[in-house]
């Protein structure tokens, strides 16, 4: 005689449920799963619009166009280019990116915390608090901080011939530095928690020039909200071990190219190995252009957007 109906089917779910719970593996086993590679989202800063020269510094809302036009998939805003700062600018920038089809992805601050003058790291720290503000009206998840410099080299142009390299202020240490460093960046992370932004230190100069200087007050701190902007550029020597050094505490990339030849200086940068290093430290956030050559934008950015979409697809 047939089975019953419902004791077929109470018998077979009974089957079922006991062969998911064995075959099923356990959270902790899932957890440690590296999520499957995705391509990585290419943005550009505004920077690469106007690397600092005279006759190019377009306003941000352009570069919005510009970037949209390219086929980019977020902007990356560098503060100092920007000619306004009051709400219903910000909210105008916001609005220009979202009907362009583009995120806005980080925005590239400057401060200094390297120096003996108490007063001079407060209007540092000040300014910092006020970049987190303007990143969250902006709806940018993160800002590039940097470590600041000793400022013994006036002229930037002659630190770059320097490759980064200072003096010390006389009488002072590293070790004092990055004392300084530490506490001014610690006095940011109340308000970048209360933002959502995530503070990423740049291998940029000063006390970050090296990716153990970046990394020392990094771990020092030991937030969620300090972590690593890692720039492709700023590596003058052991170029991709310092890179993978960085890696695994990165959370945004600011990728260089130098198409024409570079304004200070030109880097060979290999970025198929780039994105290996990034790939094995299951790095998935934004690459942004950042374009510092001498050819014209209009041709250089598309040629750096089709090299980076090759190396990080």
């Amino acid at each position: 005689m047939s089975l019953n109906r419902r004791t077929f089917l109470q018998s077979s779910m009974a089957a079922s449920l006991a062969t998911g719970i064995s075959s099923t593996p356990s959270i902790a086993s899932t957890a440690k799963r590296k999520p499957k590679p995705k391509p990585n989202p290419i943005a550009v800063s505004t920077y690469s619009y106007w690397r600092y020269r005279k006759d190019t510094k377009l306003p941000i809302e352009d570069c919005i166009d510009l970037a949209a036009e390219a086929g980019f998939d977020a902007v990356e805003i560098l503060h100092v280019q920007m000619t306004r700062e009051d709400n219903s600018y910000l909210q105008m920038l916001k609005q220009r990116a979202f009907v362009n089809g583009l995120d806005l992805c980080g925005f590239s601050t400057h401060q200094g915390f390297v120096s003996p003058d108490p007063d001079y790291r407060k209007r540092n720290i000040d300014h910092t608090l006020k970049c987190i503000e303007l990143a969250y009206k902006l709806g940018i998840p993160t800002i590039r901080v940097n470590t600041g410099r000793w400022g013994t080299i006036k002229s930037f142009d002659d630190l770059m011939k320097a490759k980064g390299i200072e003096p010390r202020l006389e009488g002072y240490t590293d070790e004092q530095g990055f004392e300084w460093v530490i506490d001014s960046l610690e006095k940011c992370l109340p308000k970048a928690e209360e933002c959502g932004v995530t503070l990423g230190l740049e291998n940029h100069w000063g006390l970050g020039r090296t990716a153990e200087g970046v990394l020392k007050i990094v771990d020092a701190i030991d937030s969620p909200w300090l972590q690593v902007t890692a720039d492709t550029g700023n590596f003058f020597e052991r170029q991709y071990e310092q890179f993978e050094l960085m890696a695994p505490k990165t959370v945004y990339v600011q990728a260089k190219t130098y198409f024409g030849g570079g304004t200070w200086y030109t880097l060979d940068i290999d970025y198929q190995r780039v994105a290996k290093i990034l790939r094995d430290a299951n790095y998935q956030g934004y690459i942004s252009l950042e374009f510092e050559g001498q050819e014209a934008h209009e041709t250089a950015i598309p040629k750096s957007l089709s090299l980076l979409r090759k190396a990080f697809s």
